[in-house]
């Protein structure tokens, strides 16, 4: 490891720990020439993810979009931001762990759109009204009544009609203003 006062690369490891989040080791150095100490970090090289979209472009993988994407449907909802940002990593973290260089963009979205429908039903056809590209409003109405209809399976817990309501309003006027 070159040093970074002196440049010599001759340096002893005086200290080890694992990182913060455990995904990196810190060694603490020092210098064999010019004894200043100084702290490395060791990592693990991931590959680089490559997502494929819907017209076969190709672009590196970005957390920072899924975590937008998800933010803005879960804006106003009563949604940690801790589960979103542990529903991304594992995300991630899986994508990583398959090997996989490239992941089809459809892949991700319908990860997200099942994630949501778990967590919050509003926030669900929030994001569906995007990904899913409804063109006019029978569309976005058939996924209400199916949402709706699950409720009454008890497959879900909705809070109330106000939630449909205020997703369908949110909806609406995302659409209107656009």
């Amino acid at each position: 490891m070159k040093c970074p006062f002196c440049s010599s690369l001759d340096s002893k490891v005086i200290d080890s720990r694992l990182g913060k989040e455990e995904t990196s080791i810190r060694r603490r150095r020092e210098c064999l020439e010019c004894n200043s100490r100084y702290t490395t970090y060791e990592r693990v090289e991931e590959v680089e993810l490559i997502i494929v979209k819907k017209g076969g472009v190709r672009e590196t993988f970005d957390r920072s979009k899924i975590l937008a994407g998800m933010l803005k449907a879960c804006e106003k909802r009563p949604i940690s931001m801790d589960v979103i940002e542990s529903f991304v990593s594992s995300l991630e973290r899986e994508f990583q762990e398959r090997g996989d260089r490239e992941v089809d963009s459809g892949e991700i979205g319908e990860r997200v759109i099942n994630k949501l429908y778990e967590i919050d039903e509003v926030a669900y056809v929030r994001f569906a009204s995007v990904y899913r590209s409804f063109k006019d409003v029978n569309q976005f109405m058939s996924e209400l009544k199916d949402l709706l209809k699950d409720k009454e399976d008890g497959s879900k817990n909705l809070t109330g009609p106000a939630d449909i309501k205020a997703a369908s309003l949110s909806i609406i006027k995302d659409k209107t203003e656009k």
